[in-house]
């Protein structure tokens, strides 16, 4: 018992290292790209602490999978003090921070993140008092209240597996679902609700994470434009429209009124020359910092940074590959929801982390830098395109220029990719997510002439088709795969994650090198936002 006591610790110990390390990046990445000019406590804090909470939640699966592996030996048997009251203790304390981490992310995103999101809404369209802004925040996330609960009584009293008894009344079937309920404490509601929210992960991580592990690693290949020759351009472009508008104005000098084309068109060039001049003003900027000569002198280094990306982002697009292949090869079919039983066609990761589980903390290592990737190119993605609903452009991601709404929403977005991230890297490996390390013994008949002459126990890795006493099945593969709807969900997602990263490699190698104020000026932007820019480059 003080061994498992002295091994949980440990495993808890690096939980603990690895939450400071997540606070502390939360917290840079959020002040990185929050706006000096409306910056606002309340969301800086809800922005980091829903981002905190989901890297916490991804930084539980190794150790999720760490203690389960620890307590059988390598040759399959289980270790003196693994017996069934302590593996139940063991399992119990991961299930209960599940619970815990789960519940929070259900309370951020259907509760916190919208009340705070309204509530700074109201409080630009209205300067009034605070409790009408409340009243109207409230009200307004009263909806998402209401679809939350509609998610946790649906997984709850959804049956998974029900007796078809034409004789049973309908209170026994009622009574059979409440049973069933009291029987998984809940697991099955939280887990459905959970699920639902990892649909929604698969469709941004589908739409921004496949894109940025294309982008990202291109953009740091081919690098920016250089800032004198964007200067100059610029320059030339000021004198040609202040030019235009000389022409114009000629027009009334001796009294007569402008046609309104050319009053539109007036217009239009004064606004251009304003955005055209706030250019001039970043890019004079941007020549003189030091950190424009400091990203010059490491261009060789991020050259290499980019082939390294580009390569984990063929790494992981064939392991993905290889992983749905072997479903649609040799799965139990669609109803289901693609389940193996063991592993026909194997990939690189699938191979590397059970490997790397025996020498803890190695796979975390892997683990880390896998969801950090996702992190990083799916803010890449999010960078390059914005935050769209359908064809309207809501925000853009700008650093240290993003509102807070639209911090509210990256931080929404990114948490719910991050909840993807587990169900990734069960599809990369499998048999990692589910059984970790883990073996099994199973009797070898040694057959001479035709006859079997003896019996020798051998050790096999657990699989979906070991018995169920002698393979612990982690906690993460509980709540990933409570239902097998989802499970087929994410299955076709997987395809088109892989379609949407070959599309985006495609254009982003037909794409030429980006401005180096990329997406820091707009139109639509004001003077004042000039000021923000003197945090980075001056």
């Amino acid at each position: 018992m003080a061994a498992a006591a002295s091994d949980l610790l440990t495993g808890w110990c690096l939980f603990g290292l690895a939450l400071l390390v997540i606070l502390i990046f939360c917290w840079v990445y959020v002040r990185k790209y929050q706006s000096r000019r409306e910056s606002e406590v309340i969301s800086t804090i809800t922005a980091i602490f829903a981002l905190a909470v989901a890297l916490i939640t991804s930084a539980l699966l190794p150790v999720d999978i760490f203690l389960v592996s620890y307590m059988k030996n390598q040759n399959g048997t289980f270790k003196v003090w693994a017996d069934a009251n302590v593996s139940r203790q063991i399992e119990d304390t991961v299930l209960y921070g599940y619970y815990s981490l789960y519940s929070i992310i259900l309370f951020c995103v259907f509760l916190w993140i919208p009340f705070v999101y309204f509530y700074y809404e109201e409080k630009e369209e209205d300067d009034g008092n605070t409790c009408s802004q409340v009243k109207t925040a409230l009200k307004y996330t009263l909806g998402f209240i209401t679809v939350c609960a509609v998610l946790l009584l649906i997984g709850a009293f959804v049956p998974l597996d029900i007796p078809n008894k034409k004789n049973s009344t309908e209170w026994e079937k009622v009574k059979l679902l409440f049973e069933e309920f009291g029987s998984s404490h809940g697991l099955t509601a939280l887990s459905f609700s959970i699920s639902s929210l990892t649909v929604i992960g698969m469709l941004a991580a589908i739409t921004y994470t496949a894109y940025g592990m294309s982008a990202l690693p291109l953009n740091l290949i081919k690098g920016t434009t250089s800032a004198s020759y964007e200067r100059l351009e610029n320059t030339e472009d000021i004198e040609e429209v202040e030019q235009h508008l000389l022409r114009i104005k000629s027009k009334c000098r001796d009294g007569r009124p402008l046609s309104s084309r050319d009053r539109r068109t007036l217009q239009q060039l004064e606004e251009r020359l304003r955005t055209l001049r706030r250019r001039e003003r970043h890019l004079e900027s941007i020549e003189k910092s030091w950190w424009t000569k400091f990203c010059e002198a490491i261009r060789p280094l991020k050259i290499v940074w980019g082939v390294f990306f580009i390569i984990v982002a063929l790494l992981f697009t064939v392991s993905l590959f290889l992983s749905n292949l072997d479903k649609a090869l040799h799965s139990a079919g669609f109803d289901s929801g693609f389940i193996i039983l063991g592993t026909n066609l194997t990939n690189p990761l699938n191979m590397l982390l059970p490997v790397l589980q025996r020498v803890f903390p190695l796979d975390y290592i892997l683990i880390t830098t896998i969801v950090m990737y996702f992190i990083f190119t799916s803010m890449a993605g999010i960078r390059n395109m914005g935050i769209w609903f359908f064809w309207i452009r809501l925000y853009k991601i700008r650093r240290g220029k993003t509102r807070p709404q639209a911090l509210l929403f990256l931080c929404m977005i990114l948490l719910l990719i991050v909840l993807h991230t587990s169900y990734m890297i069960y599809s990369l490996a499998p048999q990692y997510v589910m059984y970790g390390s883990q073996k099994y013994m199973v009797q070898s008949n040694k057959t001479i002439d035709g006859q079997s002459r003896n019996v020798t126990l051998v050790s096999k890795d657990c699989d979906a088709d070991a018995p169920e006493d002698q393979c612990i099945v982690t906690r993460t593969y509980l709540f990933l795969h409570k239902f097998w709807f989802f499970s087929a969900a994410y299955y076709f997602g997987n395809w088109a994650f892989i379609a949407v990263f070959l599309i985006g490699l495609v254009v982003s190698c037909c794409k030429g090198k980006k401005s180096v104020i990329e997406g820091e000026v707009d139109d639509d932007d004001s003077d004042m936002s000039d000021d923000e820019l003197s945090v980075y480059y001056h």
